[in-house]
């Protein structure tokens, strides 16, 4: 899955990707953490179901759901974190990238049916299922998710590649 390392690399130029890793997602995982287990786990359903589906824009689009760049448990009044995230995130990822219509929509959509607006494509979909399997399994298993997984590798992503598919 080099595509998701190769997407990371892409995006992490001139962004703010990086911080994502400063801000816990679920349990102990980081939101940089979650973002890029529901990449690769999209790609593997997708896959194993046959499903035709734009990989780089589902790829782009499940590493971005969750970019709004801040601690959502500090309660500093942003709304109910679960409904409001995903304007943020697109917000954001608007801000630092030319976004397609279809990565737009995996962002805005991701927390259906919290938020009600169902997503309108194939990619939407999948990231939004595959969301709601690895944020379970990020609760569940607060503080072994993905323990092996190191983010702090200066520059590259690679280890953090090869450690996630391995969890």
């Amino acid at each position: 899955m080099n595509s998701v390392l190769y997407c990371m690399e892409k995006l992490n130029k001139n962004s703010k990707l990086r911080q994502m890793d400063d801000y816990i997602q679920h349990g102990s995982t980081s939101c940089l953490k979650h973002t890029i287990a529901v990449a690769y786990y999209s790609i593997k359903l997708a896959d194993r179901l046959g499903i035709k589906y734009k990989k780089s824009e589902l790829i782009r689009g499940a590493l971005l759901h969750d970019y709004f760049l801040y601690d959502w448990h500090d309660g500093n009044g942003r709304g109910v974190h679960g409904f409001t995230h995903p304007s943020a995130a697109l917000k954001n990822a608007d801000r630092d990238f030319a976004l397609t219509e279809t990565e737009r929509n995996i962002i805005k959509r991701h927390m259906f049916p919290l938020t009600p607006i169902p997503p309108k494509c194939r990619e939407a979909w999948i990231v939004c299922m595959v969301d709601k399997y690895c944020s379970l399994y990020e609760t569940f298993n607060r503080k072994t998710a993905y323990e092996k997984v190191q983010t702090k590798t200066p520059d590259k992503f690679t280890e953090l590649y090869k450690e996630i598919i391995n969890f």
